[in-house]
Order: structure tokens, then C-alpha cells, then sequence
């Protein structure tokens, strides 16, 4: 058994390894400026992915309903923003509140240049994880207590007192108040001026590697006793597992990773806006999260990449006005394309009951054919 998981981890971590060269390698032979909604959706998809694997691993894997992804991506976003946007640029995005609260920026702190852009970068994301994850402690001693459509009440009602928060005029020198936080770097920041292009291997790289960790979670011992309390807490309780412990610890590491994905998210859109971060954000990553597969990380990831370019890409020329021989094809108007792609989502929704993958995971499938192959 254990040689099976280790070989499936290797086939893992080769196939995350091609993938990261091969978006490296379509980046910088493709025309950037002729496939922007491409790489755009790439990009995208995997900040979606990174936050829907960690909003599963709170939902799918240990049994808690939480509706709070937004509200955690935006204390990241912003905790990212602030750290990270240069001194001489302050006092020009927090005009409003003349001048800025903090004064620093971590990339000029450990030098300037590549490698103080990509330790404070590094710095900066995991700083606003740890924001996150210190929030969701503390609202975690109460919320936690409660169950099921309760505690998805509860999470979303942190999301939303958050979000007014960030936007209160007396925080302003701090936060920007309603304004968005602007200036900092993004993914097109490590793209290397005449030479090659690596904002989108960027995107991959940093939601590759929080996502394998999520995965180690998993199939660790503190995954096995996430996926008890799931299935049964009483039975989970009376083999020594501490429900309250293993609650909080699976709500504050999903925090933690959603904050890291609302600081990837904030280097994808070039700004941080607390209006950004809606309830309707949350409402996607949990139905990216269903069509995948509640208990599913490969679903979740496949299903990110799915409904972002769906979404964004694919379904766009839908809001254009079309004409054919001078005669104009009706239906096909702005905001045509949300309506086809509702459509789309409830019959994936009808007939993929389970999701896409279920609660399996690709080498799953992959040993499946084998058996089935080695059968006949």
C-alpha cells in the first residue's frame, strides 16, 4: 500500500512538473497580446483552483459547511497589497488619506531587484495566509459550536461584516477605505524584460505547490481524522479524535490557503478593492467545488479550469450583437452568455450528480483502467 501511494505521488508530482513547463513554454511561444483571454483564464484558474481545494478541504473532506472563502481571500488580498506596494507609490494610491499608515514595502526591504521581489512576494502571501488563518481562529471559538446550514450562515455573515469593514473611511490610512490598492506586484512583475515570459508559470508554480501541501494534509494523519469526523463524529470522538481541535485546525489551515489565494488573486486583477470580494465569489468557488466533486482535489482543480474558461473564454462571443446577411441573430446580446452558462452548470449539475470526479482522484481512475485492462 504505502509503495502505491508513494508511486502515485511521484506520477504526481511529474505530471504538475510537465504541466508547469508546458504553460511555460505555450507562454512565450504564443503572442500574449493575441491570446490575452487564454492566459488570462490560466491564470485565473489556478488562484480558483488553489481557492476551491482549500474551501473542499473544509467542506468535502472534513464535513463543515462554511460559506467564507471570500471574506478570508479579501483579509489575503489586501495583507498582500499593503506589505508589498512600493514606498515612493504611497502617497500617490492613498492620496485620498494623504499618504499611507505603513511606509515599508517588503521587496525594498530585502534589497529590490529579483530576489527582493520574489522573497517579498513569497513574504507578503504567506504573511496574509497567516492573517487569515489567525482571523479564523478567533471567530472559529464561537462559529465552530454551531452545524450545517448555521455555520454556512454564520461564515457568511464574517464575509460580509469583513468586507464592510475594510471599506470604513477610519481605516483608510491603512486599507484605502472604499478606494482600491493599486501598485504592487503582480504576475506580469516576474516577467523578465527581453527575456522570457513567466507570469503565467508564476500562477501555476505558487498554486501548484500550496495545493501539493494541501494534499500532504490529506493523506496525512490529521486528513485521516478530518475525513472521521466527516463520516461519523460520535464514532470519530469515541476513537480519541478531539472534534474541537481538529475542527478549528481544518478551518484555520483552509483560511490560511484562501488568504494566500485572495493575495494571487489581487496580483491577477493589478488591484485590491474590498467590493471585489463578494458573496457571489463565494457562491462560485462552491459550485466549482460541486462540479468537481465534493472530497475530490483533482475535481475541484479540473472544474476551476472548466468554469473559468467557460465562463470568460468560450462563451464570450455570445454577448456580441451577430449579423448574417444583414439580419440580426436574436438572443445573441450582452449578457447572453451568463444565461447559456447557467444552463450549462444545471445539466452538469443534473446528470454529474456526484461532480466530475466524484471522491476519487486521477490515479484512481488511472489504476482503475489498469485493473480493468489487466482483467481482460
Amino acid at each position: 500500500m504505502k509503495k502505491t501511494v508513494n508511486k502515485s505521488a511521484w506520477i504526481t508530482l511529474l505530471c504538475a512538473a510537465a504541466l508547469l513547463a508546458a504553460v511555460t513554454v505555450l507562454e512565450n511561444l504564443l503572442d500574449p497580446s493575441r491570446n490575452i483571454m487564454l492566459f488570462i483564464s490560466l491564470k485565473k484558474g489556478a488562484v480558483y483552483a488553489l481557492v476551491a481545494v482549500s474551501m473542499n478541504l473544509l467542506n468535502g473532506f472534513t464535513g463543515l459547511f462554511s460559506l467564507g472563502q471570500a471574506g478570508f481571500m479579501l483579509l489575503g488580498a489586501y495583507t498582500y497589497a499593503i506589505l508589498t506596494i512600493p514606498a515612493a507609490q504611497r502617497e500617490a494610491v492613498y492620496y485620498i488619506y494623504n499618504g499611507s499608515a505603513i511606509n515599508f514595502s517588503l521587496p525594498e526591504l530585502f534589497g529590490g531587484g529579483a530576489v527582493g521581489l520574489v522573497l517579498g512576494v513569497l513574504l507578503a502571501l504567506i504573511l496574509g495566509g497567516c492573517v487569515a488563518a489567525l482571523v479564523a481562529w478567533l471567530i472559529g471559538l464561537p462559529v465552530l459550536r454551531l452545524k450545517s446550514d448555521y455555520l454556512a450562515i454564520a461564515t457568511l455573515g464574517f464575509g460580509e461584516i469583513i468586507r464592510a469593514v475594510f471599506q470604513w473611511d477610519k481605516l483608510g490610512p491603512v486599507t484605502n477605505g472604499a478606494n482600491a490598492l493599486k501598485s504592487f506586484p503582480t504576475f506580469s512583475s516576474f516577467n523578465i524584460p527581453g527575456g522570457p515570459r513567466l507570469s503565467t508559470g508564476v500562477a501555476f508554480l505558487l498554486s501548484g505547490v500550496c495545493i501539493a501541501v494541501i494534499l500532504l494534509l490529506i493523506n496525512s494523519t490529521y486528513g485521516r481524522a478530518f475525513k472521521a469526523i466527516r463520516d461519523d463524529e460520535v464514532a470519530a470522538e469515541a476513537m480519541g479524535i478531539n472534534l474541537a481541535k481538529h475542527k478549528r485546525l481544518a478551518f484555520c489551515i483552509s483560511s490560511f490557503f484562501a488568504g494566500v489565494g485572495g493575495g494571487l488573486f489581487a496580483m491577477l486583477v493589478n488591484q485590491a478593492q474590498a467590493k471585489t470580494f463578494t458573496t457571489a465569489m463565494t457562491y462560485e468557488i462552491l459550485l466549482i467545488v460541486v462540479i468537481g466533486g465534493i472530497g475530490s482535489v483533482s475535481g475541484s482543480c479540473i472544474a476551476a479550469f472548466l468554469y473559468v474558461a467557460a465562463s470568460e473564454w468560450w462563451l464570450r462571443f455570445l454577448d456580441a450583437e451577430t449579423f448574417i446577411g444583414g439580419v440580426k441573430v436574436p438572443l445573441l446580446r450582452n449578457g447572453f452568455r451568463m444565461v447559456v452558462f447557467s444552463v450549462i452548470i444545471m445539466i452538469v449539475v443534473l446528470f454529474f450528480r456526484k461532480g466530475i470526479m466524484g471522491d476519487k482522484e486521477l490515479p484512481d481512475l488511472f489504476r482503475k483502467q489498469r485493473k480493468e485492462g489487466a482483467a481482460k
